[in-house]
């Protein structure tokens, strides 16, 4: 594969590309990557860049949050049809009907939604900052929260808010990373360490286990990507269990090679994730005249109100990790 990643690399220095690849990709794909990180990170590394091309190896929404902070470049995506179970539980019609049933109610929508529902929304959080975003609300405000079920009861559960309506979608993949799962898993390896992403269908488990004494409090961890990778890199436990995509653990790996990182499931992929394939990622950077299938926009008046709602959530401090 040493020759294709010099083709890619040659490419997209001919294209004056940078080539974003998120944790949750293929192994080959985040190893020809300029950058590797979540969603939010690598959008804003990429508007920082001089590239004129941003390649976003990913699913559609992330492309178009690249879009969003990115206006003037061309963004590109190997696969159109690299979709996101937890995006498309709710598009902007059925945020705005949410809306009218809730007047006067602030709407904080994870950045894992589309541009059009973003622009319907007052604040973006990310998953690392979800709960910083929520308290700088007024108390007496309802806040509708959206769309994924468990990262909201995280939020109820730190914040102690009984006036956060939260809409029942779920990234699929981490859904099915079950209690059973992580019981069975952390009973296997009492020894271990356990890292778990808030999406997680098992997150309440992970903190029942560690109220109940049966798996130290001191040892696990609710972690969004970006604060697994930083927590990996000063980790000292021999052994780690990991509730999320199961990409994730090639970059948790270069991290930390000492340590053993395990996933809780080893059955959790996003067959959108693994939708960019190394030929598609070369098609993709090819004759910018025979590309425009691989181009993402978002409209001029969709992009600005959108990007507002991002905007709005780095006013409020460090957004850290997107996912």
């Amino acid at each position: 594969m040493a020759a294709w990643q010099t083709r890619v690399h040659a490419l997209a220095a001919a294209r004056n590309a940078v080539i974003l690849a998120h944790n949750y990709q293929a192994p080959i794909i985040q190893d020809v990557a300029h950058h590797v990180g979540d969603s939010l990170a690598l959008s804003r590394i990429a508007a920082t860049s001089d590239a004129e091309t941003i390649v976003f190896a990913g699913v559609h929404f992330m492309a178009e949050t690249a879009k969003l902070l990115s206006p003037a470049k061309r963004v590109l995506i190997p696969d159109q049809a690299a979709g996101c179970s937890l995006a498309d539980t709710i598009n902007a019609d059925q945020l705005r009907a949410w809306k009218a049933e809730h007047p006067g109610a602030v709407v904080v929508s994870y950045v894992n939604t589309t541009a059009e529902v973003k622009a319907e929304t007052d604040v973006c959080c990310t998953s690392s900052n979800a709960v910083d975003v929520v308290r700088s609300i007024p108390e007496d405000r309802e806040i509708l929260f959206l769309p994924d079920q468990f990262l909201g009861a995280h939020v109820r559960r730190a914040t102690g808010r009984t006036n956060i309506h939260v809409w029942l979608g779920e990234c699929h993949v981490h859904a099915d990373i079950s209690p059973s799962d992580l019981v069975e898993s952390v009973r296997a390896n009492p020894a271990a360490d356990l890292y778990v992403h808030p999406e997680c269908g098992c997150t309440t488990s992970a903190l029942w286990l560690a109220e109940s004494g049966e798996l130290p409090a001191a040892r696990t961890h609710v972690l969004s990507t970006g604060g697994m990778l930083d927590h990996a890199r000063r980790e000292t436990s021999r052994q780690v269990l990991v509730a999320t995509e199961i990409g994730m653990l090639h970059q948790l790996r270069k991290a930390n090679p000492t340590t053993d990182f395990q996933p809780v499931n080893p059955k959790a992929a996003c067959p959108f994730m693994k939708m960019t394939t190394p030929e598609k990622l070369e098609a993709c950077l090819g004759d910018p005249s025979l590309t425009r299938g691989y181009e993402v926009d978002v409209p001029a008046d969709v992009a600005a109100r959108a990007r507002q709602a991002v905007e709005r959530m780095v006013a409020i401090g460090n957004p850290g990790s997107g996912e």
